[in-house]
């Protein structure tokens, strides 16, 4: 297994894998492996040979598992579940250099380990990275109605809610209809007619 190349780094490799298995419960064999190849899988290492159908589906087990970390927001319960991952997976992490790349953790697909303990601990990794270097989930499910999809925040700064300003503005757009709804709704109210002794129908 090579880390990934072109610009995508783990994260985002682990991002696209899970987004696509949560909206593809059962995604192709040949669909995974294109995503794996975009990410700088070797293609020998995404032959039908290298990578069965029953590999594929360890893969989408793995995406499924990982998915529940993606969209946790808790920083305590998402340490214990990534914890509990590096205490299953087989693969192990170790320091590389290639391509003219500085060192970096990198996880091997051995012989103990296959495409799914390989996915989950790779997966684990970056996300022990993430949340180590900033103290808090920097990652999650967009949160605008319909969408869901998994992100990537910047880190420092503002908490991120959704996974596209596309969506984010959908939300604001929406939210401000509805206040317009409300206070049209409010202002076509009839006031109260005033009874005996100059109180309102409404008592007062």
């Amino acid at each position: 297994m090579t880390e990934s190349r072109g610009g995508f780094p783990a994260a985002r490799r682990l991002i696209d894998i899970a987004d696509a298995v949560r909206a593809a419960p059962e995604l192709p064999r040949a669909e995974l492996a294109r995503l794996l190849a975009a990410h700088g899988e070797r293609p020998a290492d995404l032959t039908g040979e290298a990578f069965p159908e029953a590999a594929a589906a360890e893969l989408r087990a793995a995406a499924r598992r990982m998915a529940a970390v993606l969209a946790e927001t808790d920083e305590d319960r998402v340490a214990g579940a990534l914890n509990a991952l590096f205490e299953e997976c087989g693969a192990r992490p170790r320091l590389i250099r290639h391509d003219g790349h500085p060192w970096h953790l990198h996880v091997d697909r051995g012989e103990e380990a296959g495409w799914g303990d390989w996915f989950l601990a790779s997966g684990a990794l970056v996300l022990a990275q993430l949340l180590g270097e900033y103290g808090r989930v920097t990652w999650g499910a967009c949160a605008a109605g319909g969408c869901g999809r998994f992100f990537l925040g910047p880190g420092p700064g503002s908490v991120r809610r959704y996974c596209s300003t596309t969506c984010a503005t959908r939300v604001r757009v929406a939210a401000h209809r509805r206040r317009r709804r409300e206070g049209s709704a409010e202002a076509g109210r009839p006031a109260g007619r005033a009874g005996a002794g100059g109180r309102t129908a409404a008592g007062g």
